[in-house]
């Protein structure tokens, strides 16, 4: 099937004029031009004119016809008082857009921007670029060729030029391939600071890109403590603020260190004489965040009277500062932060779910150290790089100390807890003790056991449990399922007398439905599993030593 072309376009009230009688035919007309180029046959003409200029439309759809019977004209009239008030041209283009029966599947539209003035080919350009019309821009222009002694006698040439421009800007390969690399650049600017290899971790990233720059809609970011969600909001508000899309500040807060008055004034200011010791009138965070970024981290801890003071403050862009009956503005592009499942709390009652909507239109999980083992090397080499900058020395590793160091870190008995805040302070630790600027393998081992301490102090499995020097190196290759069961184990074992006493509290429950009861013969074989006798732990400090 043959695609129609279809033109729209103001009537052209000067140009289109052309003069009286045959000297119309000499003068170059754009909109009857259009109808006479080389290779873009107009089916239908929309021309678009007030009342004023019925008759001149007239004309143009008679002189249309004698040069282009194949073109069907229609007369759209539109009421337009001033063709200079950008209000008023955009709102009278836009109901036209909005009333037109497009058929996308048998025409190709066309929009005619030469006629019209400067506010409706502004108009038009905008209307288009949004996809309130399914077109592409063209232009006409008179004819390039000048009127010479050597060209007297020939006809005059006044059909003149047509250019169409697409707005589909991706079509364009030289700025497709520009745009694909600012995006590259976006995205590493997003990520510098946050070294990964993980493909999900990626993928997150160019998606937060695309948001910070085409949306002010609030962002979420969900996590562990120490996963990077304070840097990553910094990182948002710089990008916006290279692209000039905010003015203000960025404003941090932990919502964690906020309570009672204090949460309500610190956020929404408070008037003089709210509360004791109001003594003078503070601002607030959210003004303090006005035309910037506001980053709520550990949004979840918010008092529920604050969160309904936010919400109204996110949709309405006003609020009441504490002890005021007299609102003020603010607008912000807020993010959020929490480590909470706030959709459990909000079943609980300690989130509201209204806010909870509000805030999770764009949610984006950062996980934790432990989920991203392939970003451990990358993230110690920037550790390195970070600290020789701020103390002007580099520090580097021995080969099979940089070795030792990624095969524990990489484990699963690297828990990594505090995330990249913990593995910085590791690298931090061993940097400062490095002699001569070398982290060798005696510096590792030593940080590698002061990690393990706090993972099992953590966890409750504590030191006098004992299972590395129980176990050596054997216990690397136990589950940490295994680990915390026979931990709890030897701490009971190292409380009782005996290995009869240990069983008995240990099969206190499973013992009373045998027929047979031989506790420490089941406790003898469970520790046999791991090489371990009872000899081996009762030299433990809580146990008299004494034998069954």
């Amino acid at each position: 099937m043959n695609r129609k072309n279809v033109v729209i376009g103001f009537l052209g009230t000067v140009l289109d004029y052309g003069g009286r009688g045959q000297q119309r035919w000499q003068k170059w007309r754009p909109t009857v031009g259009l109808c006479q180029q080389d290779g873009l046959p107009v089916h239908r003409l929309e021309l678009i004119h007030d009342a004023r200029n019925r008759g001149l439309a007239s004309k143009v759809k008679l002189d249309i016809a004698e040069v282009s019977p194949a073109t069907e004209v229609r007369s759209v009239e539109i009421e337009l008082r001033d063709p200079w008030d950008f209000g008023e041209v955009y709102g009278a283009l836009h109901d036209f857009a909005r009333g037109y029966a497009f058929d996308t599947e048998a025409e190709d539209y066309l929009v005619h921007i030469t006629t019209g003035t400067h506010v409706a080919q502004i108009c038009w350009f905008l209307l288009t670029e949004a996809h309130y019309l399914p077109a592409r821009l063209l232009q006409t222009a008179p004819p390039r060729k000048r009127r010479t002694e050597a060209n007297e006698g020939e006809p005059r040439d006044v059909r003149g030029t047509h250019t169409v421009i697409d707005l589909d800007l991706s079509r364009y390969d030289a700025i497709a391939t520009r745009f694909a690399r600012e995006a590259e650049e976006t995205v590493s600017f997003l990520k510098s600071g946050i070294a990964t290899r993980n493909a999900t971790f990626n993928r997150t990233i160019e998606q937060i890109e695309k948001v910070a720059v085409r949306s002010t809609a609030p962002v979420l970011l969900v996590g562990p403590t120490g996963a990077g969600k304070s840097f990553l909001a910094r990182r948002i508000f710089e990008l916006r603020q290279r692209r000039h899309q905010v003015k203000g500040r960025f404003v941090e807060v932990n919502c964690a260190t906020l309570r009672g008055d204090m949460a309500m004034s610190a956020l929404f200011g408070h008037v003089k004489g709210a509360f004791t010791g109001a003594q003078t009138e503070r601002a607030g965070l959210l003004r303090a965040a006005h035309d910037g970024m506001l980053f709520l981290d550990e949004i979840g801890e918010l008092g529920l009277d604050e969160q309904a003071m936010l919400l109204k403050a996110i949709e309405e862009k006003h609020f009441f500062p504490f002890g005021g009956d007299t609102e003020v503005s603010s607008d912000f592009m807020l993010i959020a932060g929490t480590h909470r499942d706030l959709r459990q709390w909000v079943r609980e009652g300690k989130f509201r779910e209204d806010l909870y909507a509000r805030i999770n239109l764009w949610t984006f999980p950062l996980p934790g150290l432990a989920e991203r083992v392939e970003d451990i090397e990358p993230n110690l080499d920037f550790e390195l790089e970070r600290h020789a900058r701020e103390l002007g020395k580099a520090v580097r590793f021995n080969v099979e100390a940089k070795r030792a160091w990624l095969r524990f870190a990489t484990s699963p008995e690297a828990r990594w807890s505090g995330n990249f805040r913990e593995l910085s302070a590791s690298v931090t630790r061993m940097a400062t003790l490095a002699d001569a600027g070398r982290i060798n393998e005696a510096i590792v081992a030593e940080e590698i056991e002061r990690l393990r301490h706090a993972w099992a102090v953590e966890a409750g499995e504590t030191d006098a449990a004992g299972l590395r020097a129980l176990l050596g190196d054997r216990l690397d290759a136990l589950d940490r399922f295994d680990r915390l069961q026979l931990a709890a184990v030897v701490a009971e074992c190292r409380r009782c007398k005996s290995l009869s006493e240990a069983g008995r509290q240990l099969f206190d429950i499973s013992r009373t439905e045998r027929k047979v009861v031989n506790d420490a013969d089941r406790l003898r074989k469970y520790l046999a599993k791991f090489e371990l006798a009872w000899s081996d732990i009762a030299q433990g400090p809580a146990n008299t030593g004494q034998t069954p």
